[in-house]
């Protein structure tokens, strides 16, 4: 069942953060603070920022389950957000594992089965049943989550709007199938769809396509859409487009972005929106249901 987004009730109970790769868990942490919220940024290693050093936190290498659950505990905390890039899923029958691990390795290893919703569904079960509640990096931090209508400084042409529809409607086909959360469309044709690549990868394909003469078109067009997956669990897994998508979308050729209102955060917003305006791209917001209010 796809999940609300609406804010959790406004708290002061200590928070903790699962941090991966990426700006993300920073700025989810500095919301906690201003929230007056205890924060403590669990960074796992080779994965997330050294900058989570500038809040309390922990230092965790994958397969260390035991001194995770045991730091969560005696930061007395309930809410745990995990937020962040992992480069690659572990392999937890070459991982050394603590005692926890080695515990919980059945659970574990059934979790790392199957596509990334049911990886991500897993997740929030192992620790659901260790009494502790999964709380969306949207809820801590409500300024990620992209508003409806036109985001950036440039509007989209009605031909731009016409490939931001079909790219949105393949995007939530795919995510239908659990495969991935963007397409790409340039003059109604379907260029590139996310498989495991990511959306990064994809538009570092595209672009190499039209280096190779695979696909041409003159000057920037077409759009990327970015979407939530229909089902997918929003408080761990809430797509993200960032300054790092604004720059190989301007790289491919595209001509902007289109992403689904209320279900994709803006990494980085003000840079990303800036990026998007000095690279001459559109960045609109669609809600799910209806056009782009632009």
């Amino acid at each position: 069942m796809e999940l609300s987004t609406a804010p959790v009730l406004e708290t002061a109970d200590p928070i903790a953060i699962l941090a991966g790769g990426g700006a993300l868990p920073l700025i989810v942490a500095s919301a906690a603070v201003r929230a007056g919220r205890p924060v403590m940024v669990v960074g796992i290693r080779d994965e997330a920022d050294t900058a989570i050093s500038s809040f309390p936190h922990r230092w965790m290498n994958w397969g260390q389950v035991g001194r995770l659950l045991t730091a969560l505990r005696r930061h007395h905390t309930q809410d745990v957000v995990l937020v962040g890039r992992i480069s690659s899923r572990p392999d937890y029958h070459r991982l050394p594992l603590d005692r926890g691990g080695r515990l919980s390795l059945g659970a574990i290893t059934r979790v790392f089965e199957g596509g990334d919703n049911s990886v991500l569904l897993g997740i929030v079960r192992l620790f659901e049943q260790r009494g502790f509640r999964i709380v969306g990096a949207h809820e801590v931090a409500r300024e990620l989550v992209a508003p409806a209508g036109r985001l950036g400084r440039l509007a989209p042409s009605p031909r731009d709007l016409r490939d931001g529809d079909v790219a949105f409607t393949a995007a939530k086909a795919i995510g239908q199938l659990d495969i991935g959360q963007a397409a790409v469309v340039v003059a109604g044709r379907v260029i590139a769809t996310e498989g495991a690549e990511g959306t990064d990868g994809m538009l570092e394909r595209v672009a190499q396509l039209r280096r190779a003469g695979r696909v041409s078109w003159n000057g920037n067009a077409g759009a990327l859409a970015k979407c939530a997956k229909p089902h997918q669990d929003l408080r761990v897994d809430m797509p993200t487009v960032g300054p790092e998508t604004v720059r190989l979308a301007a790289e491919a050729g595209l001509a902007g972005i289109v992403v689904e209102a209320g279900k994709v955060m803006l990494a980085e917003r003000e840079e990303t929106i800036r990026s998007a305006n000095a690279a001459g791209l559109f960045l609109v917001a669609k809600p799910a249901e209806g056009g782009a209010d632009v």
